[in-house]
């Protein structure tokens, strides 16, 4: 019996059977396991009607029915192209777990990194302007207020706090957990996260109306193909930390990726989605928070589990590795 993750572990064809069977999706031809993605929660699954992705073992007793909501609502009101239907099983009796399948996306995965080398960068640049144009579409799912998914309510459930309070706090709340891990989070590590929110603070607003924030959208949670001379997105996938809020915060992620690799890409992506969408009063202010919350998340996971980033000198300060990518903004200051 193949064990296709440590997170899902050994799974027989018996069981691949009997989920298929139970979601009415054909006879069993085939799994692989997937080659790429950090918590190993999905296998690539083919029966005699089509190529699936299985995703098992969530992370949270809501992970699934959020993801699930939010792919009924892009495939609803956008063109985005998302794995509908998103067929949820909330039943352990099979693998132990609940599991949803949902179809494959087609094209090229970025997150296969020995694929994505092979892109000349005329083609990464052409990609990253169609990940802003997605962003922008994935934009036009909009919602009455700013808040997370409550699949006890089966409805969206408001922040109790302006948006931008509620990144804050968050930021704040990171920032303490980070000290609790170990002593790398300096008293001048607080003092600068006190700076970049104190120089935000005058330019936020809250957007008009709430669109989707995806939490964690990027090359890495997508697939593209090229047609028509041109690339597309042709997948979004990974939707668990979406909720609705200010739909400028989902630059962060991508811009992040790019920074490590090339800040041109990083700019071809910003500014195909400035062409797309106005430019509001505080923009880089405001993506220097957004960024700081990024990168606290980033720094308060690796502290709890490692006590320093991988790839990064040993004795980095929070102030030293975030900087870089926080001031990066400040290019787009008016």
């Amino acid at each position: 019996m193949p064990e296709y993750s440590n997170r899902l572990g050994h799974i027989s064809t018996e069981q691949f059977q009997a989920a298929l069977t139970r979601l009415r999706l054909g006879d069993f031809v085939e799994a692989e396991p997937v080659p790429f993605g950090l918590f190993g929660q999905n296998v690539f699954l083919t029966s005699t009607q089509g190529r699936f992705v299985l995703r098992g073992a969530p992370h949270y007793p809501w992970q699934f029915p959020t993801e699930q909501f939010f792919v009924d609502q892009l495939h609803a009101h956008t063109q985005a192209p998302v794995p509908y239907p998103y067929l949820l099983d909330p039943s352990t009796d099979i693998f132990g777990w609940s599991f949803v399948i949902m179809p494959r996306m087609p094209g090229l995965q970025l997150h296969h990194k020995l694929a994505a080398a092979r892109l000349a960068l005329k083609d990464q640049l052409e990609i990253a302007a169609a990940l802003a144009r997605m962003l922008v579409e994935v934009q036009n799912l909009t919602w009455v207020v700013a808040g997370k998914f409550d699949p006890q309510t089966g409805d969206v459930m408001p922040f109790d706090k302006p948006y931008h309070e509620w990144v804050i706090d968050n930021i704040h709340e990171k920032a303490a957990a980070a000290q609790t891990y170990n002593d790398h989070t300096a008293t001048s590590d607080l003092d600068w996260i006190a700076s970049v929110v104190d120089t935000s603070r005058p330019v936020l607003s809250s957007a008009s109306l709430p669109c989707v924030v995806l939490g964690d959208y990027g090359a890495h949670n997508s697939s593209v193909e090229h047609s028509e001379g041109a690339w597309h997105v042709s997948g979004i996938f990974d939707l668990m930390t979406a909720h609705f809020g200010d739909g400028q915060a989902d630059l962060s992620v991508q811009v992040r990726n790019y920074l490590k690799k090339d800040e041109g890409l990083a700019e071809a992506f910003i500014n195909e989605y400035l062409r797309l969408k106005p430019r509001p009063a505080g923009f880089a202010e405001q993506q220097r928070l957004y960024m700081l919350d990024l990168m606290l998340s980033f720094w308060r996971h690796w502290q709890k589990h490692q006590g320093s980033i991988p790839g990064e000198q040993i004795g980095l300060t929070f102030e030293q590795y975030a900087r870089p990518s926080v001031e990066f903004w400040n290019k787009y200051l008016i």
